[in-house]
């Protein structure tokens, strides 16, 4: 834990006290998304401070040119930098003639912030002593509809204090942004367009390279103690901005309330031509509904979202608060409604790491969506790599790899390579496995096998054929090998058989067979359409069958375990608890060089093979693999501790699974890793959620069924969540006093609860 100043509450985040060291720390945690853009909290009026102003916009990126490794084959030549777009949020505020800023007030009292979770929005107020005397409060409420996704409204309230004031207010736009995660410098966006009609206001401006055009808006309504307010504005144009300027005089004691309505229109969702008609129809709809009746939908469409994915924790309000935090920006990062769109590692937080797409959403996000939303919502995000199968394949190509063998990318917006550190984007291939991975546990979960012979059977042959290529044999081992890889521990690179590489390549391959059999024998059109288009042929799939039944799995007979990889009992292997607090964050304090050559694991690696592939190994295994393994585990990767959590609960060992969900679920909001101001860790977040399901709550899929072995650690009073098993709502509880299931549906369904079956009966309690 590196801070702690948020306050506990189960439903909401709330900061009190301004201290300008936490302004960009808290505008990552206090920041609002709906799925299709967010942004991060920061003040609408000026601040003069140290601030990190962002933006986004869901699926626009520009392609910014690698600093390094660009003019060597096969290397991508640019990383896409998620881009901060112009800003609609901005409200200048001018009090007796002086520009309202915290930065530089004379006074700031009641400085509070709060997220409210459970309702979705957003509010910030103070009181301030201005240089020139000017006492005002301020309250300002802000949320992103999650109803009309291109939509977002302010509520801006200024009381005077003292005898009186004049007030200049400055709603405005700005496309002359830049973007803290640039290689450049380059200018990304291109305005051409700056134009009012009355009181709206409109920023056309497209993405250099990339030619996104968009359309950001702005509509403003006053109102004065209540009764509405009519004002003519002063228009303050240049090339890049635009102000509508009024001016007014409030009495002691009265309170000016400022409405904007503010987005995005995209020509990804509208014709170009278009988008300012587009913009026009979105705020006559705002301004008709009126902001009460905005936020009243926004308080029922979060009601809807909180009846599904909801988790509570009775007895411990940081956990509760943690999980909640954790599955509110999960809700705002990603809908489902749009399958162009994925779920990016900072979300709408930040602009570190770039691209839209990592392995984590197949790894850690897909069970979130598919437990707590309909089926098409992780159905969208498998979708979402076939559509960049060619890419996979280009990707694939550009390496030396033919016949169709697929790579999907480290990093991507469209499908295409864009991460440009060579450790990673040529070795850490182990995210191909990571893709068909989730389409196993898609069908596993869902019992929706469609998408296999419409769609993921010539994903699978793709991934397959990449692995086949990729293996080597070796003469002196007789085995077929994996070299010159970098493993889930990026801690290590450029090593040979990774445990976890050469175990999943083979899985992938052999799963891969068997989908083709099942296709074949189940769906014999699709199976010919597919033979069609790969031009697969038995003499191929022998030879992949060869590789996957003769895969070399580095083992200590020694120790009894699987290797990391090959030479990694030749480190020096000193745990972690014998390292000085003084020496971490290691990748803060440390040469890279010593840091590969150390026996320090960034993240679940061998572990992570145990966690997707557990029903292969039996617990004691396991226990002998933790063991091992994590006492040389630094956890310096948001995705570590949800796994260690997972696997700690199912060792029965609650006191260290706990210390590990508290570190999951409050990782950001404790600021572990001492990064937070750059954004939060959307991705890991869905690993909270697993932590407490799959590592408290025991869920697994068995023979086609629910399993739990529930839990509940000594600090925890009771805990609940619910599951949309193929299309089936359970509700389940669990406490010290034992468990309890109740089922949504139409149908009887049999569970197992500690290995034993039980019989659900629709809206009856089942306790265990």
């Amino acid at each position: 834990m590196n801070q702690d100043y948020i306050l506990p509450n189960d439903w909401s985040i709330i900061e009190e006290g301004f201290d300008p060291g936490r302004v960009k720390s808290s505008e990552s945690l206090f920041s609002l998304g709906n799925g299709a853009m967010g942004q991060r909290a920061n003040f609408e009026e000026a601040y003069s401070g140290h601030t990190f102003q962002g933006s986004y916009i869901g699926g626009v990126y520009y392609p910014d040119k690698t600093r390094v490794g660009w003019w060597k084959n096969g290397y991508p030549e640019y990383f896409a930098k998620v881009i901060n777009a112009p800003n609609w949020i901005g409200i200048g505020i001018e009090l007796n003639g002086e520009v309202l800023d915290l930065h530089s007030c004379k006074v700031v009292n009641n400085f509070r912030r709060e997220f409210n979770m459970k309702e979705g929005w957003y509010q910030r107020s103070f009181e301030a002593v201005l240089q020139n005397g000017t006492e005002v409060a301020v309250e300002v409420t802000r949320f992103l509809s999650m109803t009309r996704d291109e939509l977002g409204a302010i509520r801006y309230r200024i009381r005077v204090l003292d005898q009186k004031a004049d007030v200049v207010v400055e709603p405005y736009l700005d496309s002359g942004i830049t973007n803290e995660d640039t290689n450049w410098d380059d200018q990304f966006w291109q305005t051409t367009n700056v134009q009012s009609d009355g009181s709206k206001g409109f920023i056309e401006a497209h993405t250099l390279k990339t030619n996104f055009h968009t359309c950001t808006f702005m509509d403003t309504r006053f109102e004065l103690d209540g009764n509405g307010l009519e004002l003519e504005a002063e228009r303050i144009q240049k090339d890049t901005y635009l102000g509508h300027r009024y001016k007014m005089a409030v009495a002691g004691g009265s309170t000016l309330s400022i409405y904007k309505y503010g987005g995005y229109t995209v020509d990804t969702n509208h014709p170009a031509k278009e988008l300012i008609s587009a913009a026009t129809k979105i705020l006559d709809s705002a301004t008709d509904t009126g902001y009460d009746g905005l936020l009243a939908e926004q308080r029922e469409a979060w009601a809807r979202i909180w009846e599904m994915s909801d988790i509570t924790i009775e007895g411990d309000v940081k956990a509760q608060q943690g999980i909640r935090f954790n599955i509110l920006h999960l809700n705002q990062t990603y809908t489902g409604r749009d399958s162009r769109l994925n779920i990016g590692p900072k979300g709408f937080t930040g602009e570190k790491y770039g691209g839209s797409t990592y392995w984590d959403t197949e790894a850690y996000c897909i069970p979130f969506y598919m437990a707590t939303k309909d089926q098409h919502v992780a159905r969208n995000l498998l979708k979402y790599r076939y559509n960049h199968l060619q890419k996979a394949i280009e990707n694939a190509r550009k390496l030396g790899f033919s016949n169709g063998a697929a790579l999907y990318p480290m990093v991507t917006m469209n499908g295409e390579e864009c991460h440009n550190e060579w450790e990673i984007t040529f070795e850490e291939i182990h995210r191909n496995a990571a893709i068909a991975f989730a389409i196993y546990n898609f069908y596993r979960f869902t019992g929706d096998y469609s998408y296999i012979p419409e769609m993921g059977l010539e994903v699978l042959i793709g991934i397959a054929r990449f692995w086949h290529q990729r293996a080597s044999y070796s003469e002196p081992k007789k085995q077929y090998v994996i070299l010159g890889v970098t493993g889930p521990n990026e801690y290590e690179n450029n090593v040979n058989n990774n445990f976890y590489t050469n175990y999943a390549a083979r899985w992938c391959i052999q799963y891969t067979l068997e989908q083709l059999e099942k296709v074949k024998e189940g769906y014999p059109e699709d199976y010919e359409r597919i033979i069609g288009i790969t031009k697969l042929t038995e003499i191929e799939t022998d030879k992949w069958a060869e590789v996957a039944g003769n895969m070399y799995l580095p083992y200590s007979e020694e120790h009894g375990i699987y290797l990391q990889q090959d030479g990694f009992l030749d480190k020096e292997l000193i745990t972690v608890e014998n390292l000085a607090r003084t020496e971490r964050p290691i990748n803060q304090k440390w040469s890279w060089d010593r840091i590969l050559r150390s026996p320090y694991i960034k993240q679940a690696d061998t572990l992570q093979g145990f966690y997707f592939f557990e029903d292969h190994f039996s617990l004691e295994q396991l226990e002998k693999h933790f063991d091992f393994y994590e006492p040389f585990t630094v956890h310096e990767s948001s995705l570590s501790p949800c796994v260690h959590s997972i696997q700690a609960a199912k060792l029965g060992r609650m006191e260290q699974a706990y210390k590990f969900y508290l570190r999951t679920s409050r990782l950001d909001l404790d600021d572990y890793n001492k990064e937070v101001e750059e954004g939060l860790h959307i991705t890991s977040m869905a690993g909270t959620w697993m932590s407490i399901v799959e590592g408290f709550g025991g869920m697994r899929i068995l023979n086609d069924k629910l399993s739990f072995s529930p839990r509940i650690p000594k600090q925890w009073k009771s805990y609940s969540f619910k599951i949309n098993f193929r299309n089936r709502i359970l509700t389940v509880k669990i406490s010290s006093e034992g468990s309890s299931f109740e089922l949504d549906g139409k149908e009887d369904m049999s569970i197992r609860v500690n290995g034993e079956r039980v019989v659900l009966t629709p809206q009856k309690t089942v306790h265990v």
